[in-house]
């Protein structure tokens, strides 16, 4: 009976992370502003018009560890933009003010302190 339960627990558990776009990022947007610690306005797709953009990850069991944002626009770093992680849950973001000739593919990776890719979210 015992060897049942952790099994089904084992494979809602999966089934939670297969659901996180990283099983230690539950959630990576592009948003048009954040208030109250929580993504407004979810963008998906970016016109010249808007001028701002702010990527928002909801980081989860990395306490102690440093994450970083990087900017990244024609293959050039545009940002890097570190966060201490100081809880289990954490939710951080950074933003980007978009020049007008700034158009085309844009991306977001989130990198650990090992340098080591966790996400890459893209944007046009």
């Amino acid at each position: 009976m015992n060897k049942n339960i952790a099994l089904l627990l084992l494979l809602l558990t999966t089934k939670v992370f297969a659901q996180w776009p990283h099983e230690n990022i539950s959630q990576a947007v592009f948003a048009k502003s954040v208030e109250n610690r929580a993504p407004i306005e979810i963008v998906t797709e970016v016109d010249d018009s808007l001028g701002k953009i702010y990527f928002f990850t909801n980081i989860r069991n990395l306490t102690g560890d440093t994450i970083i944002h990087r900017w990244i626009y024609k293959d050039k770093v545009k940002a890097e933009i570190s966060f201490n992680i100081k809880g289990k849950r954490w939710r951080v973001w950074s933003s980007k003010n978009l020049w007008h000739t700034w158009t085309g593919q844009w991306k977001v990776e989130v990198v650990n302190q090992q340098n080591e890719l966790l996400l890459t979210k893209i944007f046009e």
